[in-house]
């Protein structure tokens, strides 16, 4: 499965119409949240009085076609309107409620990953994107490869050619599955999801291995000694960022509280600083691209490191750059595209002294501070700039994988090979614990000495 994107041109009406849509799908979820809410709270109020179960109100299912099921029995009088949009608008929202509903009950049951996940809320008509999908109905791109047909929305102009999505078609080698319009920074965009054969294909260099380590200063340092310089957009695009914050700021904006509806002024000014956000998005989207497709369509191997981002940005004064340089989106585009040149992505692990491990010798410094730029290695003197020297050993990494695994399968059982330390045998957990309780002995001892004042 891959995604084609697109930048629209549609014509005004046409405009309204997508927005019609969009709207219908929002209606549809809060339709169905009010709904799953208020069974909910039903069922809790009758189980405090002591109705028995087999007699509590009947709850909604929460998937998708028992939600839809409820919408079509109760469309009529929630949404008169509902005939003048397509029936996907609908199954929009509803698909998206049933998603939300699985994630919260995923995460409580501790099925999903990552942080729990809340209970959904509705949204709102203008802090909501809005976004439509289309699965079924009459979706093509036109043999001028500068149009689309959507359906209810009929034939909408392109602002780029489709000519890369276009010639799979015609080759059968790319199936279009479904079409989801959204609206980002004040553009209209379109994102196909198609089913495509991909042929076998092969890395340039398919023997040949590359470290990344990525960093603030610069983006990225190669073991072959390349730097990618940090274009930091973000940086760049902030003056004028606080210049239209400061601008929305001062016009009349919306009041939750009073009610208070936002002026013409506000939703101009709003708009050209979502529009500057977007630019800032896009360039950094663009640069990141361009560099995971030049290595993984050149090195056979890429290692990165498992660096631990949302730690990484609770640094307040590294916070905004590590969010500008993009570390997990580099990470997430090269992982697929090594699946898709041929090659393979290795992931170093987390507590893998990279920066600290001299890449000639091998010996590990106990403590390499940030300020320190320069690696400088007390047993062979060897010289390197710090992140070169990390990009090397993440290359040799590979090379020493590959023999025998280790107990726990992530190399965290071996020793660091500190220059100069003498090994010792570890002693048994007993003995360990026997020689714990001698020393708790000594310090109570120590600890009830009288001492006499003089």
């Amino acid at each position: 499965m891959q995604a084609y994107r697109f930048a629209l041109d549609p014509a005004p009406v046409q405009q309204r119409d997508i927005l019609a849509h969009c709207g219908a799908a929002r209606v549809a979820y809060n339709w169905g949240l009010a709904t799953v809410k208020a069974v909910m709270d039903q069922r809790t109020a009758e189980r405090t009085y002591g109705v028995p179960d087999e007699l509590l109100t009947p709850s909604i299912g929460w998937n998708l076609p028992a939600l839809r099921r409820a919408w079509n029995a109760a469309k009529g009088d929630v949404a008169p309107w509902w005939a003048e949009c397509s029936k996907e608008a609908y199954n929009t929202g509803l698909d998206g409620l049933a998603r939300a509903l699985k994630n919260w009950a995923d995460s409580r049951a501790g099925k999903r990953a990552g942080r729990l996940v809340g209970f959904p809320r509705f949204k709102s008509k203008r802090r909501a994107t809005p976004s439509v999908r289309f699965t079924t109905g009459v979706i093509r791109v036109e043999p001028d490869r500068k149009h689309v047909v959507l359906p209810r929305l009929g034939r909408i102009k392109l602002h780029e050619s489709a000519r890369k999505l276009a010639r799979r078609i015609d080759n059968g080698t790319a199936r279009i599955r479904s079409a989801t319009v959204r609206r980002e920074g004040g553009r209209w965009h379109v994102s196909f999801t198609c089913e495509v054969e991909w042929t076998v294909r092969a890395p340039q260099r398919p023997n040949a291995t590359v470290g990344v380590d990525l960093g603030v200063k610069t983006l990225a340092v190669l073991s072959t000694g390349e730097m990618v310089v940090n274009p930091k957009h973000l940086a760049g695009a902030s003056r004028k960022l606080r210049r239209l914050s400061r601008s929305v700021s001062r016009k009349v904006g919306p009041d939750r509280r009073t009610g208070q509806r936002v002026s013409k002024r506000w939703e101009r000014a709003n708009r050209a600083l979502g529009k500057t956000h977007h630019r800032v998005t896009s360039l950094r989207r663009d640069g990141i691209h361009k560099l995971t497709t030049r290595l993984t369509s050149e090195y056979g191997t890429v290692v990165v490191e498992d660096l631990n981002v949302a730690g990484m940005v609770r640094n307040r004064k590294l916070a905004r750059s590590i969010s500008d340089a993009g570390f997990g989106e580099i990470r997430r585009q090269l992982a697929y595209k090594t699946e898709w040149s041929g090659g393979r992505l290795v992931t170093a692990d987390r507590w893998y002294p990279s920066s600290k491990t001299c890449s000639g010798c091998g010996a590990v410094k106990a403590k390499l501070p940030l300020h320190v730029r320069t690696y400088v290695c007390e047993s062979c003197g060897m010289s390197l700039d710090r992140d070169e020297n990390a990009a090397r050993n993440l290359a040799k990494l590979v090379v020493a994988g590959s023999g025998p695994e280790t107990l726990n399968g992530r190399g965290a059982d071996r020793k660091t090979p500190l220059a100069g330390r003498v090994a010792t045998k570890r002693q048994p957990r007993a003995a360990q614990a026997d020689q714990t309780r001698t020393v708790g002995r000594q310090r109570s001892a120590v600890d009830h000495v009288p001492i006499f004042a003089h």
